[in-house]
């Protein structure tokens, strides 16, 4: 496959073989039928340094035959050789840690340490669901009747989707795709047009790795046909399950198509993660956990720290250390080892903020540090800022901030803000900091949220259910049993048995 002409790297790879901008059917690199291709863009210069496939609706019905096709013998290969093809498809990834990490560097402008991050959390979803792939179990027992006996067996779906967004792209890829294949299923990707590339390197590792042609098809495209070919891959009759990581808006779009055909689906939706730090918290620890969690990747998590609300008596000296930090973080290029926080990925991020910040400014909130555009190499940089006085009226205590904009809010008592922190449609996760045990379970409970992280900003693993409540959706990725149950259906047998008492 050879690569567009027109662009300079501007890097370069120890395995070049890895790079690849065609989309993947059936075990070979295609255009899309129109011809089109779109650009992907350096977020840390804002330059284009490669084009992809704009894939269309008329592109899917061929992606997805093939998967189907080849899940016709996929699902009859035994649980252990999916294992083992997970675990060779983790090595190669593994092999490959640094190339991944540099394209992923150029792809969503994260630092390069926070890209290796990535890569070594990625990597839990296809080593754990390697395991899982030989867990899969049915049962046997008898039922009321003494004459009959009950049989249950876990069968893969067919084929599914999986709709990926920018943030997180190997992460989001690994996490769905090694679930499916461990299940028996094959998978068609939709990648963010922002990260393509990630992508189309995972599933050459996985065709590398021996997985069939066809077990993992990706379909490239653009901002403009992301509606077109997500309605296609979601109204197709061999699809039966469809993953989507995204927005909320979007997330009921998708329900909407896949209603029509009651396909299964997964949603990890938008989130307004609160944070509530008591004044019994130890707060080195508070502050160390909370900070990472806000500032990673600029901000740009489902479950970042959206609203911090900090109890009046440490209030103050918390806001002061927080500030304090915030001054010492390096912004640049994630490609420079002295960067410590990197662009947003697209430029409507950094509208968003600054409408966000503005809003909150013309209410009377107060900026402590930051809260503008910041100019730099072309990037799409946004300051790091910390606000304080927030109030219900403001956007920004509304809706998921998707940047690097701390909020903070003083609260009194615990049922105050428990009361807050649940004022929200969203319910993917939220924190808690404090020593007091039976406050810790308190919250725990009363928190409306499907992930509580205690005392910790940092709670996602491949062993733990990954998954929200309300409008954050529904269903589970990750953990034990439950990822894998979401791409499997159970059969039920009863036998009659002749001559039973």
């Amino acid at each position: 496959m050879g690569l567009k002409g027109k662009y300079e790297l501007p890097f370069e790879l120890n395995n070049p073989e890895l790079l690849h901008n065609q989309s993947f059917v059936s075990g070979k690199w295609v255009k899309s039928k129109s011809g089109k291709t779109f650009e992907v863009v350096d977020p840390g210069t804002g330059k284009p340094w490669i084009e992809c496939p704009i894939n269309d609706a008329s592109d899917v019905d061929d992606a997805v035959k093939s998967a189907h096709d080849c899940f016709e013998s996929y699902r009859k290969v035994s649980p252990r050789t999916r294992a083992q093809l997970l675990f060779q498809w983790d090595a190669l990834i593994r092999e490959n840690r640094e190339d991944l990490a540099t394209i992923l560097v150029h792809e969503t402008g994260k630092p390069k340490a926070e890209a290796y991050g990535e890569i070594d959390y990625s990597t839990g979803f296809t080593w754990w669901f390697a395991g899982e792939a030989e867990r899969i179990q049915g049962t046997v027992f008898q039922p009321s009747l003494p004459d009959r006996r009950v049989f249950t067996i876990k069968q893969p779906l067919g084929v599914a989707a999986a709709l990926v967004p920018w943030n997180f792209p190997i992460a989001m890829v690994l996490r769905k795709a090694a679930a499916a294949l461990a299940a028996g299923c094959t998978m068609i990707v939709k990648p963010s047009p922002e990260t393509p590339i990630t992508a189309l390197a995972l599933a050459y590792l996985a065709s590398k790795a021996g997985f069939p042609d066809g077990a993992l098809n990706i379909l490239t495209t653009d901002l403009e046909k992301t509606p077109e070919l997500s309605e296609a891959l979601c109204r197709h009759e061999l699809v039966r399950k469809v993953s989507f990581t995204g927005s909320t808006r979007v997330g009921k779009l998708v329900a909407r198509l896949c209603s029509d055909s009651l396909k299964k689906v997964t949603l990890e939706l938008g989130g307004n993660c609160p944070v509530v730090i008591f004044d019994d918290a130890n707060l080195d620890q508070a502050l160390a956990q909370v900070f990472a969690l806000k500032y990673r990747h600029a901000g740009q998590a489902c479950v970042t720290a959206n609203r911090i609300y900090v109890q009046s008596g440490i209030f103050d000296k918390f806001l002061e250390k927080w500030t304090a930090e915030v001054k010492k973080i390096v912004v640049g290029h994630g490609a420079d080892n002295t960067t410590t926080m990197g662009p947003v990925t697209t430029a409507r991020g950094i509208e968003k903020a600054q409408s966000l910040v503005d809003d909150a400014k013309s209410k009377g909130a107060t900026i402590h540090v930051g809260g503008k555009k910041l100019e730099k190499n072309g990037g799409y940089f946004f300051e790091p800022t910390v606000i304080s006085g927030i109030k219900p009226d403001m956007d920004i205590a509304k809706e998921e901030i998707f940047a690097p904009v701390s909020t903070f809010i003083k609260f009194d008592t615990e049922d105050e803000a428990v009361k807050a922190a649940n004022d929200t449609s969203m319910g993917l996760a939220s924190y808690c900091f404090t020593k007091n045990i039976d406050r810790m379970w308190r919250l725990f409970e009363n928190l409306d949220a499907g992930m509580i992280g205690m005392n910790t900003g940092n709670s996602s693993a491949a062993e733990s259910p990954f998954g929200g409540i309300k409008q954050s959706g529904y269903g589970k990725e990750s953990g034990k049993d439950v990822a894998v149950a979401e791409y499997l259906i159970t059969k039920t047998g009863t036998l009659t048995l002749e001559g039973q008492a």
